[in-house]
């Protein structure tokens, strides 16, 4: 018969969650888990079979956690405009969560077309709110969307990385600005029309 588990699953996860909040995947190692836990590594190993699955199941959580920020930039107004600011947000207020997500290194780097469809579990989503938002063809609408991307992210690096902190209102600003820049662009390079400002 096999031992009766000592923690849940759950318990376990919030706990490996707690640990990577703190100091990164790095530190989830079953040692710290059954020091977070007030116990030993063992009871762990009755729930998962190995320190990876934990691993897997915190980024699984990480990533619910994501969704919710995205959920609330997908309810905003200018939905396109709300997510890249949640994707910040997430950022400055989940660092080490955002650097699991979106700063680990990739086995087969993916061409910079493929790279958001990969990383981002809510992608088509988010390209619906600029297909939707300002009425684009999907090949436009990508174009926009990889542009901002690549800018955004840039911004939330260097907050993930406490290289720099900026204000909502400056986040707000430097956003607008980069999208009708963009935006501008890509209508005149595809004769879409100037209807979009």
């Amino acid at each position: 018969m096999p031992p009766k588990a000592k923690f849940t699953r759950d318990i376990i996860i919030q706990a490996g969650l707690s640990i990577v909040r703190e100091n990164g995947i790095e530190a989830l190692t079953a040692r710290a888990l059954g020091a977070k836990l007030g116990s030993s590594a063992r009871p762990i190993f009755t729930v998962f079979q190995s320190m990876d699955e934990v691993q897997a199941e915190v980024k699984e959580s990480a990533k619910s956690i994501y969704d919710e920020y995205v959920r609330k930039g997908l309810e905003q107004e200018l939905a396109f405009k709300g997510v890249g600011t949640q994707y910040i947000v997430f950022a400055m207020q989940e660092p080490k969560l955002f650097q699991l997500l979106f700063m680990s290194e990739q086995e087969q780097p993916p061409k910079v077309v493929n790279v958001m469809p990969i990383i981002d579990d809510n992608y088509e989503d988010i390209l619906l709110s600029v297909q939707n938002g300002y009425h684009l063809s999907k090949s436009t609408a990508e174009q926009l969307y990889r542009h901002l991307w690549i800018y955004t992210h840039g911004i939330a690096v260097l907050c993930a990385t406490n290289m720099c902190i900026f204000t909502p209102e400056e986040i707000n600003k430097m956003i607008s600005q980069v999208f009708k820049g963009v935006l501008k662009e890509i209508i005149q390079e595809n004769g879409i029309g100037d209807n979009y400002e």
